[in-house]
């Protein structure tokens, strides 16, 4: 069994359902103790975080990830338990496999190798590790963020290690992410009998043409580095289970997911005036999960190129395609952030897995970078 494999089963078969960490980073905080790192515990209520460090001064190069995942879905459903890692047909199976305890094992195993072989290397190397990235995120990476900027804590690149491969480990990398805003909309009427509509006023039929246009609005056009930003309905509730009674309230949520052309709060007083436009008797609550980031082609995203290609021979594809990640509470910071891991086809689903050939070449891709990034000069 190779390293990264073991370290990785070891952390697989920690029950780290979030926010629980379940001795995840115990773990991880050892090994790197022993290795020479400095170690700073971060728990912001029942979060648990830790930063690593070794050396000191400028620049800071911090490998970002979590311990915690997302709950198994039904155990019978899994050829072998989501908790129990099982290796069969070239796959290491199990609940946080490839999102992310793999990507986390692979961090360990190349910062162990980087100080080893390197001790005196300038600059400063760190591992960030939280257990509320599947969660609410809130007492996770964002708080552990606002410590730095009180405390000026500086971080000048950010390697995140989700799972950012399309087919095989390199092929994609993450350069930036959409923004994500959510709103929860509660339109009022009067309840009454479906029979006499007189003497109601049905929210969902007053709510149906400005969700409409809501749905229809295009937005924006993109750009080369982001897509459209969309509008998407989530849930919709109405009524009280019976037939003949017209609702007397609606609630919507919806999602938009959103690049750099919009901030949070234009697209907040965009919605709020199509809603009023509709004369719609309306409350709506916001929540801004994260927005949008962007890091340019500057060192670290041809310090990835090369690593990639050194490692596996691939020119990866970079985008700002899929959901959220930590990424957007590190970026500003100042920080460039690339996020790169292993292929995310199995995440949040049944039989999670990533394949061993991509699991033992990550130690290396990311050694790679650290390498390249803490250049002697």
């Amino acid at each position: 069994m190779s390293a990264v494999l073991d370290l990785s089963c070891e952390l697989i078969r920690r029950v780290s359902v979030t926010p629980e960490d379940a001795g995840c980073q115990d773990l991880v905080a050892a090994r790197l103790e022993s290795a020479g790192f400095s170690i700073t515990r971060l728990p912001f209520g029942s979060v648990r975080n830790l930063w690593a460090t070794h050396g000191h001064g400028a620049p800071v190069l911090c490998f970002l990830g979590h311990t915690d995942v997302v709950p198994s879905g039904p155990v019978a459903a899994w050829r072998s338990p989501p908790f129990e890692p099982q290796v069969r047909d070239g796959r290491l199976y199990g609940r946080g496999a490839a999102d992310m305890k793999g990507a986390v094992a692979a961090m360990v195993l190349a910062l162990e190798d980087f100080v080893r072989t390197d001790p005196d290397h300038p600059g400063t190397v760190a591992l960030l590790l939280t257990s509320d990235e599947e969660g609410d995120a809130i007492d996770g990476v964002r708080r552990v963020a606002q410590h730095f900027r009180e405390t000026g804590q500086r971080i000048d690149a950010c390697v995140v290690g989700e799972p950012t491969a399309s087919r095989a480990l390199g092929d994609t990398v993450r350069i930036g992410r959409r923004g994500s805003l959510t709103g929860t909309l509660s339109v009022r009427g009067v309840q009454g009998h479906v029979a006499y509509p007189q003497l109601a006023d049905n929210p969902v039929h007053r709510a149906l043409p400005a969700l409409a246009a809501l749905a229809a609005r295009r937005w924006d056009e993109g750009d080369a580095d982001f897509p459209p930003t969309s509008f998407q309905i989530a849930n919709l509730h109405a009524g009280t289970g019976a037939s003949n009674v017209i609702p007397g309230e609606l609630e919507v949520q919806f999602n938009l997911r959103y690049g750099p052309r919009w901030s949070a709060q234009a697209l907040i007083d965009a919605i709020e005036a199509t809603l009023r436009a509709h004369a719609l008797d309306f409350s709506i609550r916001w929540h801004r999960s994260g927005d949008p980031f962007h890091t340019g082609d500057g060192a670290l995203r041809r310090v990835v190129r090369a690593a990639i290609a050194e490692v596996s021979g691939r020119v990866p594809r970079e985008d700002t395609a899929g959901g959220t990640s930590d990424g957007r509470f590190i970026a500003p910071l100042g920080a460039q952030v690339v996020e790169v891991g292993p292929v995310n086809a199995s995440i949040h689903k049944v039989d999670e897995n990533v394949p061993l050939a991509d699991l033992d070449a990550l130690p290396a891709l990311y050694l790679a970078i650290a390498r390249r990034m803490l250049a002697r000069a």
